[in-house]
């Protein structure tokens, strides 16, 4: 991510509003609003977000309130907070780390209900 890091938002600033970037984010400080991103955006432990986020990645050490869009995946450090909905292709929760919403997984399809011969439903797995 080093390479494509284009915006840096410091532990001591404070932005609100909607920031659009092209390349990654790493969010230290406080942000209110909306973020879009083409790649990654990364919120380290002292970040505190209160925006909806959609972007190709998100890792959370710090703290979101609202809703967070993938089309690749989301990573919850053991640290880090989520008060929101989660949709993303891919989802990794660390072990101690806090999520209170719901979590919708792109790209997988539902188990198809069939019936065997004698007649029982089942679900192939």
């Amino acid at each position: 991510m080093a390479e494509n890091l284009n915006t840096i938002i410091g532990k001591d600033s404070v932005f609100t509003g909607t920031i659009e970037v092209k390349g990654a984010l790493r969010i230290d400080g406080k942000l209110k609003g909306k973020i879009i991103s083409d790649e990654t955006v990364q919120i380290g432990a002292t970040g505190v977000v209160e925006a909806d986020v959609v972007a190709k990645t998100v890792t959370v050490a710090g703290s979101v309130t609202g809703n967070i869009e993938t089309s690749e995946m989301m990573e919850l450090k053991d640290k880090g907070k989520i008060i929101g909905d989660v949709k993303t292709k891919s989802v990794v929760i660390e072990q101690g780390a806090v999520f209170h919403g719901s979590c919708s997984m792109q790209g997988l399809k539902a188990p198809v209900e069939k019936t065997d011969k004698f007649g029982e439903k089942r679900i192939p797995g």
